[in-house]
């Protein structure tokens, strides 16, 4: 059972870290595109979101491996 935590919490980890390698990669883009500030802001605004999103998803696959780690 504690190792289907880990796996599933590895698998969240991933999935964050995809979700916030795609927004850096959308800012970086954004960024050589050389947009206007209002527009760099509006996809600062769009991004943001995923950003925090991912991180959290990170954040929570990094307390299920630990958990079921400490369990197991």
């Amino acid at each position: 059972m504690f190792e289907a935590m880990v796996l599933v919490g590895a698998a969240l980890s991933l999935l964050g870290l995809a979700g916030l390698v795609w927004s850096i990669l959308r800012v970086a883009r954004a960024r050589r595109a050389r947009l206007s500030d209002e527009d760099l802001r509006a996809v600062l605004k769009s991004a943001l979101p995923i950003n925090l999103g991912a991180l959290f998803l990170s954040v929570l696959g990094l307390m299920l491996v630990v958990i079921g780690v400490m369990l197991g």
